[in-house]
């Protein structure tokens, strides 16, 4: 089972403890960083242009997170 190491433990737990709507370009940049290295792929960011392909990516880091607690 994929695991967050503890610095980005630390990092998704403030990410997700945001109440916005909207995620900043850095929290964006994040999620893309995180996402490829627990999905194993080359670091991508997704068109701003639909949210789609970002909420999954969030939806995803959330399976590890919600598997560790």
């Amino acid at each position: 089972m994929v695991k967050f190491n503890d610095e980005d433990k630390k990092l998704w737990n403030k990410f997700r403890l945001s109440k916005r709507d909207t995620i900043s370009r850095s929290e964006f940049q994040l999620v893309c960083k995180l996402h490829a290295e627990y999905y194993k792929h080359k670091y991508y960011e997704p068109c701003t242009c639909s949210p789609t392909k970002i909420k999954k990516f969030i939806q995803e880091l959330n399976i590890i997170w919600d598997n560790e607690h």
